[in-house]
């Protein structure tokens, strides 16, 4: 135990120092065949795990319908995931390089969507390659700029598209509407039509006996 209260210092599977705040709950750690009612919730489960146990987590790459591009699988990984590029240009460097957070970690899981509607974990990687420390308010500070402006940027995709289903839901039913009106309104015109024709009928018997 570390001489600073509520704080324990362990060792992680990978062999890395893991400083692990003690909560009044247990961690709940992933595990494949894990349930979720939605994408978002899984999010939600894998950044409280994250906060946790240590790490920051990245909202990464996702499958889509080809039929109607719907989300079918997603991962979520930790945020040094991968390597940071550099930019090169015909004279070196386009921008000055900065510090990287990536090390190439390859700690994820990634959630699928089932046919019982149901969101489940089909892959699970613990380990990470650097080291875990559970500050929670630390952690989120350290978040740099890019990664929250992600994170925003990726809510907010996330609300259009709710937007854009919604707008999409309200126009299929306006022109359901429409239709069944227009339904209605061409069998009164072809009523009308027939009521003429049997009038005109009516009207050429009566002035040929005339």
């Amino acid at each position: 135990m570390d001489s600073e209260e509520g704080v324990e210092t362990v060792e992680s599977s990978a062999g890395h120092e893991l400083v692990v705040a003690n909560e009044v709950d247990p961690i709940i750690e992933p595990c494949e065949g894990m349930e979720f009612e939605s994408e978002d919730a899984a999010k939600i489960f894998y950044d409280e795990y994250a906060r946790r146990v240590g790490f920051v987590m990245r909202v990464m790459s996702c499958r889509r319908s080809e039929r109607d591009g719907r989300i079918l699988a997603r991962r979520l990984g930790c945020n040094k995931e991968g390597y940071c590029v550099s930019i090169r240009g015909k004279f070196g460097n386009v921008r000055k390089p900065r510090m990287s957070t990536r090390e190439g970690c390859k700690a994820m899981i990634q959630v699928k969507y089932d046919k019982s509607g149901k969101w489940v974990i089909t892959k699970f990687v613990k380990d990470h390659n650097h080291p875990l420390v559970v500050a929670p308010r630390e952690a989120r500070q350290k978040l740099d700029e890019k990664d929250k402006k992600i994170q925003e940027l990726t809510a907010e995709l996330r609300n259009r598209k709710r937007l854009c289903a919604t707008y999409q839901e309200q126009l299929t039913a306006f022109m359901k509407i429409v239709e069944e009106h227009s339904e209605q309104l061409s069998k009164k015109v072809w009523n009308i039509v027939n009521n003429l024709r049997e009038f005109e009928s009516l009207e050429n018997e009566l002035v040929r006996r005339g």
